[in-house]
């Protein structure tokens, strides 16, 4: 199972549409964690799971979900709630507590991937504003026999092999 996973695009409509059409025969299932700035009946934000950010107003957006997919507990938030521009701590008791495998989440615009406490933590980092690095960045996550490919992609839709990873869930 494949899933498109994008963060931070903050107001950007015509880049959504691109992306969703881009790997629209190549993902099953598509996220947005939150800082879209768009109403959640947009046509940008149509078949996006998403949650609601610090920048979102929307309130048919929750404020986080869980998912399972392929198998996988994956738990959807933006981050603001978990002050993660400091630290992942709070964000990782919240994945013990519903038991996720797998966090997603945005808000810092800084992308990467780690495990932390045997969960996969994922920010794609800003498709608008990333930090620390120059790309406006996203994740197609693919879960096959309980393991994680996350493959960081670029605006163009070049894969970032430096930010990829696979991990074992």
């Amino acid at each position: 199972m494949k899933v498109l996973i994008i963060s931070d695009s903050h107001g950007l409509t015509k880049e959504l549409i691109e992306i969703k059409d881009r790997h629209k025969d190549e993902v099953e299932f598509m996220l947005h964690l939150g800082d879209s700035e768009l109403s959640s009946q947009s046509e940008e934000m149509r078949g996006f799971s998403a949650v609601r950010g610090n920048c979102d107003f929307d309130s048919n957006y929750p404020n986080d979900m869980l998912v399972l997919l392929n198998g996988a507990k994956v738990y959807l938030t933006h981050g603001h709630l978990y002050n993660v521009k400091m630290s992942l701590m709070n964000l990782t008791y919240r994945a013990q507590e519903v038991g996720a495998s797998i966090v997603c989440f945005g808000h810092s615009h800084i992308a990467g991937a780690e495990m932390i406490e045997n969960v996969l933590f994922i920010n794609p980092g800003s498709f608008r504003l990333p930090r620390m690095r120059k790309e406006k960045t996203y994740v197609i996550l693919e879960i096959v026999d309980k393991q994680a490919n996350v493959k960081f992609f670029d605006s163009e839709g070049n894969v970032l092999d430096e930010l990829s990873t696979k991990e074992k869930l």
